[in-house]
């Protein structure tokens, strides 16, 4: 049987596709602008005949039918790898449910430890002439999470761009059913506004960069100042490694700043394991020879971050308490995104040769009308640490960059306290001085401030 003739066996429409579904079963939609739509809604409208479905996915970037018809978790039970700005919104008495994870572990979880999976319904690309799906701007963890599933289900949609690499397709041998989903939609990724105070911290970052160094580049604002920032420093030759591709790097690699000239790992190609941003960024990607998508058991595990030189890590939090422990991923109790890559980018890029990580955050932030320092004495009770202390390696703020790898505790806290808010650090210095986190030598003349 030709593999045209195959694809004709196996379409169905997505009302059929929800049929297979019984209560109680585990379903997997992937994550970013891989999870299904068509699927998704055909599911949604089944909600009144079932009853405990399980659904695990990751980053959610346009609302997910089955959260919106069923509000309460009375029917669908969502279970999620990382919050995406939408996941949060929704996760309201733990509707949504947080599954911890280092981002690059998630192929061995579910090869090791998760339960076999149902049912897998997946967007991917139309088929190609050699009777392959491809996985577009996610990689990610697919090909493991196919292999625990009893069904197997592809929503195509020709919005997806085509990326190459390894482990990023499913061949139409190993799909049951086969969803046409016509033209279709890539969800987009907002690019938020970068402000001056991103810019600041841009600056200081780039100043520790070398020709040839190696960036990894996490999403928001101060990354976007980061590439922004780059484009314009001087330095030759970047190469790219990264969790995530983001807008920001198309203009280094078309302005001749990143060509990964100098990469031992994966020489002349950006490397990356999914893709999320606007549709200039998946039209840049598809059929881009200079791209790879790989399985994020290669894009995010140290041992693989390590082979390249000089690995620039770039990645933010949202509160470091005044020893260096980064909590990146709460606020207290509220869950907001996940670990991600961050820790092991963080511990990859160290173990680089003549490797840096950075933990980027601004100053001050705004709640409830009231404005607060990010660097603090103590994490807010709640908070997960994201990073630990003995992993930070440097911190920059808009009034500074701090380096803590080797410092003492007292030495941390003053360095700290320096890129801290001035409006902030006679409290930051007072609180530390109570603790004993700083002997009476550091303290300044007459012992009081």
């Amino acid at each position: 049987m030709t593999v045209d003739a195959e694809l004709r066996s196996r379409l169905i429409s997505a009302d059929d596709a929800a049929a297979l579904v019984r209560s109680g079963d585990w379903i997997d939609y992937a994550g970013a602008i891989l999870q299904p739509d068509l699927f998704d809604q055909a599911l949604a409208r089944r909600k009144d005949q079932l009853h405990g479905v399980k659904i695990r996915a990751c980053a959610s970037f346009s609302p997910r039918a089955v959260l919106e018809a069923d509000p309460t978790g009375d029917h669908f039970l969502w279970f999620n790898w990382h919050f995406s700005a939408y996941d949060r919104a929704k996760n309201v008495g733990a509707r949504v449910n947080y599954i911890p994870m280092n981002f690059g572990e998630a192929p061995d979880y579910y090869r090791r430890f998760v339960d076999p999976v149902d049912l897998v319904c997946i967007k991917t690309c139309p088929m190609g002439e050699d009777g392959r799906f491809n996985f577009g701007a996610s990689t990610t963890y697919l090909r493991a999470a196919l292999e625990r599933a009893r069904l197997v289900i592809v929503e195509t949609a020709a919005a997806v761009p085509y990326i190459h690499g390894e482990q990023n397709n499913v061949h139409i041998s190993e799909v049951h059913h086969v969803i046409d989903g016509g033209a279709g939609s890539a969800a987009e990724l907002p690019n938020p506004p970068v402000t001056d105070v991103d810019r600041r911290v841009a600056d200081l970052i780039v100043n520790e960069l070398e020709d040839g160094a190696c960036v990894q580049i996490g999403i928001g604002g101060m990354p976007n100042a980061v590439c922004a920032t780059l484009k314009d420093a001087g330095l030759r030759d970047l190469g790219i490694h990264t969790e995530m591709f983001v807008d920001g790097m198309i203009d280094l690699v078309e302005n001749g700043v990143v060509t990964g000239a100098r990469k031992q790992l994966d020489p002349g190609k950006a490397v990356f394991t999914f893709a999320a941003g606007s549709r200039r960024l998946y039209d840049f990607l598809d059929h881009n020879p200079g791209a790879r998508s790989y399985p994020v058991d290669y894009t995010n595990l140290p041992e693989n971050i390590m082979k390249n030189d000089c690995v620039a890590a770039i990645n933010n939090t949202t509160q470091m308490d005044l020893q260096g422990q980064a909590a990146s991923e709460s606020d207290g109790h509220r869950h907001l995104t996940g670990t991600g890559g961050q820790l092991q980018f963080m511990r990859g890029a160290y173990a680089s040769r003549g490797g840096k990580s950075f933990m980027c955050l601004s100053s001050v932030y705004d709640k409830k009308g009231e404005r607060r320092s990010r660097i603090v004495p103590a994490l807010t009770p709640g908070s997960i640490v994201t990073t630990p202390r003995t992993d930070v390696m440097y911190v920059v703020t808009e009034h500074g960059i701090v380096n803590l790898k080797g410092k003492s505790v007292a030495d941390r806290v003053r360095a700290l306290i320096s890129i801290a808010h001035p409006d902030f650090r006679e409290e930051l210095e007072r609180h530390a001085r109570e603790k004993h986190m700083i002997p009476r030598a550091y303290w300044p003349a007459g012992g009081n401030r």
